[in-house]
């Protein structure tokens, strides 16, 4: 191939795959098993194929294992080396698959492990959210709407918010976690294979609770699982972007409510009395990024007809970009809490009296006064 051509084709490719070298070798030992258990391998060349493998994930974990651009991806790199090591015994590992498949499991597999870590930090959250409640959940500030005091709040109702909403967010990245739980190793281009193949066993082997029956769907089902997750993704991003939100403003000195730890601030190039919210602010915009990346999902995978196209391969960055983001500001955000403090003179200074206009109302309701008449009467008060 001229190599500007090749260079525009394998994009990013070689580089993204640093990531899936250990998950390929992985799926590779459970696909070399299973060739020996149907008899296209023997078991000396099962066992030399899994030594090799071994080896590889070895060299990953030592950063010594390349991919190169000429090899285009963590599949062929694997299969090369393969190749030279045992030279005709290597050969045969890729018989019975596609690299179709092969990425589809290989990413299937960096997926739960990353969703399983994202489950760790939204758990890790909540205990950290809950201290944070259980120190200073009593103190009473006030509730905005419309940006405007509204009525009496706590430091236990606003942190108590994000708790169950994190709840929810585990939820629905557990739901992802099962979507995905379906292995479709030996579903090969997307058309199954000529010969009859044990994915079953090799399910059972790398740890999928199913297997992904349908060989078509498994091609279409790249780009519409990756959205999914990257949603479950977004929903966690989102109470972190209006978490960050609230605090940018209510640390500001003109309220006063909450004090960010010092370390977590930054100071001005010019102004040597600033101690800016940088964090913060990053984190309220990350939301917007890993938004980005499932719209970019969706735009990659709509209007393809069925079956590969290599247009799929260009949804490998947002999904990994998706992950890095999401856990180093869930990660963050965990921490945070552990820092935060609470500012207990400057919110009770801000309970002013038309916080509990609402109360005022009620008193008179409770009287036997109706509702809309006492509404009226309390609002002239503050006229």
């Amino acid at each position: 191939m001229d190599k500007t051509v090749e260079a525009f084709v394998v994009g990013q490719e070689y580089l993204l795959d640093a990531r899936l070298v250990k998950y390929d070798a992985i799926a590779s030992i459970a696909h070399a098993k299973m060739l020996a258990k149907i008899g296209i391998l023997t078991q000396k060349e099962a066992k030399e194929l899994i030594r090799a493998l071994n080896e590889i994930i070895k060299l990953d974990e030592q950063g010594k294992f390349k991919i190169s651009q000429e090899q285009e991806d963590v599949h062929t790199a694997i299969e090369n080396f393969l190749t030279e090591e045992l030279e005709d015994v290597g050969k045969k590992i890729h018989t019975g698959r596609s690299r179709n498949d092969q990425v589809l499991v290989a990413l299937r597999l960096y997926y739960m492990d990353n969703l399983k870590e994202l489950i760790r930090l939204a758990k890790l959250f909540i205990k950290n959210a809950d201290a944070f409640s259980s120190k200073y959940g009593s103190i009473i500030l006030p509730g905005y709407t419309h940006t405007r005091k509204a009525m009496p709040s706590s430091i236990k109702l606003w942190t108590g918010a994000f708790i169950e909403s994190m709840e929810d967010n585990i939820k629905i990245l557990e739901f992802s976690l099962v979507l995905i739980d379906q292995s479709p190793l030996g579903t090969g281009a997307g058309y199954g294979s000529p010969i009859s193949l044990d994915r079953e066993f090799t399910a059972k082997e790398l740890g999928f609770v199913r297997v992904q029956n349908n060989p078509i769907y498994t091609q279409l089902s790249r780009g519409k699982f990756e959205a999914t997750l990257l949603h479950a993704m977004c929903q966690v991003m989102l109470d972190l972007n209006k978490i960050a939100t609230d605090l940018i403003i209510f640390s500001m000195p003109e309220f006063g409510y909450y004090e960010l730890p010092q370390s977590f601030t930054t100071g001005s190039s010019m102004m040597p009395h600033k101690k800016n919210p940088d964090f913060l602010e990053r984190l309220r915009a990350s939301y917007h990024i890993v938004a980005a990346q499932e719209a970019l999902i969706h735009n990659l995978a709509g209007n393809l007809p069925t079956g590969y196209n290599l247009d799929t391969s260009l949804t490998k960055e947002p999904i990994m970009k998706g992950f890095d983001i999401t856990e180093q500001s869930l990660g963050i955000a965990a921490l945070l809490f552990t820092k935060l403090k609470v500012n207990k003179e400057s919110c009770k200074k801000a309970m002013t009296k038309e916080l509990y206009a609402t109360a005022m109302a009620y008193k008179l309701v409770e009287s036997g006064v109706p509702f809309r008449e006492a509404y009226k009467k309390v609002s002239a008060e503050f006229k």
